[in-house]
């Protein structure tokens, strides 16, 4: 699955490619486990919605694993 991930105000925040989710500069941030997301070292940290849009949008408490202006 690929897709654009918006955050609740409809701003592009990241991209998921294959298992792996990007930020806006292309690298690696969470892991994509079904519709969980991990960080890279294991833990769970939120939820993608399940359907086979071509973009994702967050709810307010996954807002923050994309801080906007913010580079990880």
């Amino acid at each position: 699955m690929n897709c654009n991930i918006l955050n609740s105000n409809g701003v592009l925040v990241g991209v998921v490619a294959g298992d792996a989710v990007l930020g806006l500069k292309g690298q690696k941030l969470y892991d994509l486990k079904g519709s969980n997301i991990y960080k890279l070292n294991g833990g769970l940290v939120g939820h993608l919605s399940d359907g086979r849009d071509k973009e994702k949008r967050l709810d307010k408490t996954t807002d923050k694993l994309f801080p906007l202006g913010a580079v990880h």
